[in-house]
């Protein structure tokens, strides 16, 4: 069934274990059971009412209640944080249209010398993408993180590793038919997540590096990252198993390998999209090895 004869073996030596069998999710189901118990308040008495003094009787007829004060419409909620709003990038075509001609080494040399938004401000290094330059698997994150900002490299911490041993479930290799890369090039202040004008400032780039690559499936990890190919604020549980496409590409969305490191359950429906992202390769006619 599978073209990677040996996973089982290679899934226990990588430490990834029953977590990235299919059909097994007693471990992703055994925590939903906990759900958190419903808050009671303590009942509140009725307040006692406020006693009238004896020389004031009361008013036998109802006085009629002030008109209420006409108030004019008020406007509609800002959109929130999360929502598209004027993107720079869009803003200016000149530099999107300069950054849609460049090369590899032109590319990664504007990445790195770019201040075109706050990001920069705090870095200590733009971090372009690593791998393969004709690859077919395209793995998008969200952004560097601090021993990614320190390396130059995306995914070297502990959500790398995992990353990692993702890959070499599938049979892939970093380097080797892949090529990982970020929404945003440079680190967020205390990693946080990247905010929209950000992600959409670092659009060109990213969109550059797909037309140079050219890959046969782009895999998505986390929300912002499907945030900037997508245009789409949709949850990651929403959009899991979803049939996407970018610019004719095959897309798959999948959990961000931090968030998996925090929430293990959700290891087992990681391996799911990593699954249904191979046979999309599969059906269009490209093999999912490196």
């Amino acid at each position: 069934m599978t073209a990677f004869p040996h996973r089982e073996s290679v899934l226990r030596e990588l430490g990834l274990g029953p977590i990235w069998r299919l059909r097994s999710r007693d471990t992703a189901e055994s925590g939903a059971g906990k759900a958190a118990a419903p808050q009671t308040g303590h009942a509140m008495p009725a307040e006692a009412q406020v006693e009238t003094p004896a020389e004031r009787p009361p008013v036998p007829v109802a006085k009629p209640p002030a008109p209420p004060l006409a108030q004019p419409a008020l406007p509609r909620p800002a959109v929130p944080q999360t929502a598209r709003t004027a993107a720079p990038a869009a803003a200016d075509p000149a530099r999107s249209a300069h950054i849609a001609g460049l090369d590899w080494d032109e590319l990664e040399a504007e990445i790195r010398a770019c201040k075109a938004c706050r990001l920069c401000e705090k870095r200590r290094q733009a971090v372009p993408g690593v791998g393969d330059r004709q690859a077919r698997w395209l793995f998008v994150g969200e952004g560097p993180g601090a021993e990614e900002d320190q390396r130059g490299e995306p995914f070297v911490g502990a959500a790398g590793r995992l990353l990692d041993n993702m890959l070499a479930a599938l049979g892939l290799k970093r380097g080797e038919g892949v090529y990982i890369a970020n929404a945003v090039k440079c680190r967020p202040p205390h990693n946080r997540t990247p905010e929209a004008d950000e992600i959409a400032t670092c659009l060109p780039f990213l969109e550059r590096q797909i037309a140079l690559i050219q890959p046969q499936l782009i895999v998505v990890l986390g929300r912002p990252a499907a945030q900037a190919l997508l245009g789409t604020e949709t949850g990651i549980g929403a959009a899991r198993g979803k049939r996407f496409d970018y610019r004719g590409i095959p897309l798959v969305v999948t959990y961000h390998p931090a968030y998996l490191l925090r929430n293990q359950a959700d290891k087992a429906k990681a391996w799911e999209d990593l699954c249904f992202a191979r046979r999309r390769l599969a059906e269009s006619g490209s093999s999912g090895q490196g």
